[in-house]
């Protein structure tokens, strides 16, 4: 038998996990024919990779061999697919376009623009909650772009080597029930929330440290947080269990209200990125003005955040030069 890259694959998996069971439960097999597998491996390579017993499995000396080869070839064989997808094709127009999306509010925008513009262009999308996956998609040659978000001044991971450039700069505001309380001011005070319920969606970076940062800096810890999709976050305000906090461009909804944080207290910045050495990076500008256009757009259905931009001028729609 050869040895192969995925015979070094179960041979790391073993030694990560501990134990054969464990390991066969992460590969997807079943133990009898992992172990199988592995006793074909150690007879191909002379001798026993792992010590077994009833505390799991531990690397022998070849083992530990073996291993330090395997924590080098893998992740660079990985590292060559990676490359290869993200350089594989030629040519200087774009015929599809693939994007990720983190709970974007223009990504509907983005793609009608981008349609009426490119009539004849595949034009695709996919969602997640997490920006590193989508990243990690647009480094393997999977996505073209990625429309993200962060708080504050904060920066995505510089791990993935994207480029990324501005859309907007929001402010945060609250959802409230119409009869909420506050709801009939203009601005509401963080403080004024301290013993409220609160409902977010889910994702990762910084957004939730900030927030509660902004809470501690008002004087309080935020109450329970339930953490669920969009849809069950407004079912919540609506239910009177909790409100929420919201993108200022948020679309409206009967019978629930926005009301932007006296002070700012928390910024929201939309973000768009790509590979600046794939074939996207060369129409990323034109793409990223359609994206600005369509935050434009979305906000002709909030007239009340229109109003507070013309008070706040250093929010809203980031100038694409300068973006």
């Amino acid at each position: 038998m050869n040895l192969e890259l995925r015979h070094l694959k179960v041979v790391c998996a073993i030694a990560e996990t501990g134990s054969v069971t464990k390991a066969a439960s992460t590969l997807g097999l079943a133990q009898p024919a992992l172990t199988a597998q592995l006793q074909r491996i150690e007879r191909t390579l002379g001798g026993p990779l792992f010590e077994r017993d009833r505390r799991g499995a531990r690397p022998t000396a070849l083992g530990e061999l073996v291993l330090a080869r395997a924590r080098v070839l893998l992740p660079a064989m990985k590292g060559l697919q990676d490359e290869a997808a993200r350089l594989a094709g030629t040519g200087t127009t774009m015929t599809r376009f693939r994007f990720g999306g983190v709970n974007s509010p223009i990504l509907g925008g983005l793609v009608h623009r981008l349609a009426a513009d490119q009539p004849h262009a595949q034009i695709s999308t996919h969602a997640s909650w997490s920006v590193d996956e989508l990243a990690q998609m647009v480094l393997s040659g999977r996505l073209d772009f990625v429309l993200s978000g962060v708080c504050g001044d904060a920066v995505p991971s510089a791990e993935f080597g994207l480029t990324w450039r501005a859309v907007a700069v929001d402010a945060v505001f609250v959802l409230l029930p119409e009869a909420h309380p506050l709801a009939a001011h203009d601005e509401v005070h963080l403080a004024a929330l301290a013993g409220e319920r609160w409902a977010a969606a889910p994702g990762d970076g910084c957004f939730a440290d900030c927030f509660v940062a902004a809470c501690a800096r008002a004087g309080f810890t935020p109450a329970k947080i339930y953490e669920t999709d969009i849809r069950s976050c407004i079912d919540l305000v609506e239910a009177g269990e909790a409100i929420a906090l919201a993108q200022a461009t948020f679309r409206p909804v009967s019978g629930l209200v926005t009301r932007p944080l006296a002070h700012t207290p928390l910024r929201w910045r939309l973000l768009l990125g790509w590979h600046p050495e794939a074939p996207a990076a060369g129409i990323a500008d034109r793409v990223l003005g359609h994206a600005i256009a369509a935050y434009t757009d979305s906000l002709s259905r909030n007239p009340n955040y229109l109003a507070w931009l013309a008070r706040n001028p250093n929010f809203g729609p980031q100038d694409l030069a300068a973006a």
